[in-house]
């Protein structure tokens, strides 16, 4: 019976050889290993070749004067106005998906549409309103980076306000869009900073799913004027003009 056994595996172990020789010395067993194992790199490629125009204004969205603004909102009113997390996601959704599908469909931003299809003082109020808009989004954000650098390093506010702005105008004036947005695209990757903060802090999650799910309102000036800078700094102007201008210049790089 031992010797059965042993005779046996000596068999299997030579089928399982002479199966093994031949994968390897056929050519169609081989392109098919081999296009297999670089069929995930193709795919993980060609998401990461799509993501671009909704991922770096959705993460832009998530900028430094809106993250002032949560902040204060945490420090003042705790959870308590965490609801308006999910009372807003239909919103962004809707703004974000119509505003892709105009740069989409037309090829060109906001203010060429409202040119096309309205009168020129129209064109230009919304765009000296977004103008306005914007120049204070930027003075707000580099004020909240220039603040959070203080908390860091031992320097003036001016002087982080300063450095600040001069990379920024060196970046966008030194580099291309292409090289510019593919920067932009790597710096979303600081947004896994909350996912991660979620499992070091340990949060009360009774409070918080009670305090996403049952709004808490309070009709006294600091929670009213503290809500309307969270509405305003998550669906802001440049939002609805970037999203379309980064699309159509997506669209002419690839025909380029």
């Amino acid at each position: 019976m031992l010797k059965k056994e042993i005779r046996k595996d000596q068999v299997d172990d030579g089928r399982k050889r002479d199966k093994r020789r031949a994968l390897e010395t056929n050519p169609i067993a081989q392109n098919f290993r081999h296009s297999s194992e670089a069929a995930i790199p193709r795919v993980l490629k060609k998401i990461l070749s799509i993501l671009g125009p909704g991922v770096i204004t959705g993460a832009a969205d998530d900028d430094p004067s809106g993250i002032a603004t949560y902040s204060q909102t945490g420090a003042q009113f705790g959870y308590g106005q965490l609801w308006t997390a999910l009372f807003m996601l239909p919103f962004m959704v809707g703004v974000q998906e119509a505003c892709a599908r105009i740069g989409a469909v037309t090829g060109k931003g906001i203010a060429a549409i409202v040119r096309e299809h309205y009168s020129k003082p129209i064109l230009y109020v919304v765009v000296l309103l977004v103008l306005i808009a914007n120049t204070i989004n930027i003075g707000a954000d580099i004020g909240a980076m220039a603040s959070a650098a203080e908390l860091l390093f031992p320097l003036p506010f001016v002087v982080f306000s300063l450095v600040f702005t001069a990379l920024m105008l060196l970046l966008e004036v030194l580099l291309s869009y292409k090289v510019y947005a593919r920067i932009l695209k790597w710096l979303v990757l600081s947004l896994l900073a909350y996912p991660i903060t979620i499992f070091i802090v340990t949060q009360p999650w009774g409070t918080i799913l009670r305090a996403t799910f049952l709004p808490h309102i309070e009709l006294n000036f600091q929670f009213l004027f503290i809500i309307i800078g969270v509405f305003g700094t998550t669906i802001t102007p440049y939002m609805l003009f970037g999203r379309p201008q980064k699309k159509q210049r997506r669209s002419e790089n690839r025909t380029c």
